[in-house]
């Protein structure tokens, strides 16, 4: 070891103890601890050695947990302004409902359930009106209405396929007419909306005549329909038809005993004559049980959006029961011809009774383009003939 290495050895030996040891200033000349200075700021920590480049103190992670979460003002006067307009909604809605129980069609119902339906139908509609999923018919071919999302996902491809055949018809010049006939509340015009729900309205109609004028009563019968026919490459949905002098003018004694027995004389023939002219036409009768048709009254008198559906005529058909019955038994011996059939859909389960009509126009039309695998047959325990399908208490047609 050299001597300057020796000699530098004891101030070697002090810098380092000064290292370790910061020395305690004495106070008073004696040697105590001195006191921390509390009000003096510690100091940044940054680089010692300059090749390490700074160092920055980083602040301690917050601990996350309930209770520690700061809440965003924005984020709960947002949730709160919902909640606000939900209850405002339910209020509105809320006091819709209860001016709908004041509407006159409530009473009126009550008045015809009290005197001309019989008390075990109605207490077994009762009974089920908070069931929606149930069938009240026992003698509907199923127990249970079918499920939303298997009817969306069938019908969504019919409606692709009805797109299609609207296009062919539009292209060879096809004329068709779909007539929709049944007792009130049998699903009619729910069906014809979702037959036309994607067609294109300039080749597809709805006609929906109300009741006529004082000049078209002095017409013929069938003379303010035929202005409704369509032209080439037109289809014509008939949300009732011509069928309203077998029906409800029959029944309500709106036209003579003349006029009617004219109508079904003439009815066959003048569809004859259509036909022959190239028009394809289908005739659907939906058929509902009386169960269903009173419990889809009942809903409908309280029901603001439902409401413009019923009417006194409506109402006063729920205590004529049988005579519309046979009416339709009548209509259906003088009308269902080889030219013209009558096609019978069970409409308790609107859902199976819109499909399975697809279905059946569908499989009827040599469209091009048709899917095989979609437009299957129609389930014959849902659509059939008048000779395989009526309800209870209807005779047989043959």
């Amino acid at each position: 070891m050299s001597n300057e290495m020796i000699q530098d050895a004891p101030e070697n030996a002090a810098a380092v103890a000064t290292l370790e040891e910061p020395p305690v200033e004495p106070t008073n000349g004696h040697k105590e601890e001195a006191e921390l200075d509390l009000d003096k700021p510690e100091p940044e920590f940054s680089s010692v050695d300059p090749a390490i480049g700074d160092i920055e103190e980083k602040p301690a992670a917050r601990k996350s947990g309930p209770g520690t979460k700061e809440k965003d003002p924005k984020k709960d006067a947002k949730k709160a302004e919902k909640k606000r307009q939900k209850a405002e909604r339910k209020g509105r809605w809320t006091k819709a409902k209860a001016l709908a129980n004041a509407f006159p069609m409530v009473d009126l119902i009550a008045e015809q359930v009290r005197t001309s339906i019989p008390k075990e139908l109605v207490e077994r509609v009762k009974k089920t009106q908070d069931k929606k999923k149930k069938i009240i018919n026992l003698n509907y071919p199923y127990a249970k209405r079918m499920k939303s999302e298997d009817y969306e996902a069938e019908v969504e491809l019919l409606e692709i396929e009805l797109v299609k055949m609207q296009a062919w018809v539009k292209e060879v010049g096809e004329r068709i007419v779909m007539i929709f006939e049944g007792r009130d509340a049998a699903g009619k015009g729910g069906t014809i909306k979702r037959f036309t729900e994607n067609l294109n309205p300039r080749g597809a109609r709805v006609v929906a005549l109300t009741k006529p004028s004082d000049g078209e009563r002095g017409q013929w019968s069938f003379q303010r329909y035929t202005e409704q026919l369509p032209t080439t490459g037109e289809i014509v949905f008939f949300d009732r038809s011509w069928y309203n002098r077998a029906g409800v003018e029959h029944v309500m004694g709106f036209c003579s005993p003349h006029q009617y027995l004219e109508f079904m004389r003439q009815a066959p023939e003048f569809e004859r004559m259509l036909v022959r002219s190239g028009i394809q036409l289908f005739k659907f009768w939906f058929s509902v049980s009386r169960e269903e048709q009173l419990r889809r009254f009942l809903g409908r008198a309280t029901d603001p959006l439902k409401q413009w559906k019923l009417s006194p005529m409506d109402v006063e058909s729920l205590g004529r029961w049988d005579a519309y019955t046979k009416a339709k038994e009548d209509m259906l011996f003088y009308t269902d011809t080889a030219d013209a059939p009558w096609t019978i859909v069970r409409s308790d389960d609107k859902n199976r009774a819109r499909l399975h009509a697809m279905r059946h126009v569908l499989s009827s039309i040599p469209y091009a383009g048709k899917d095989e695998n979609t437009v299957l047959p129609p389930d014959p325990l849902i659509v059939g003939s008048a000779k395989t399908i009526y309800e209870k208490g209807e005779k047989h047609h043959s």
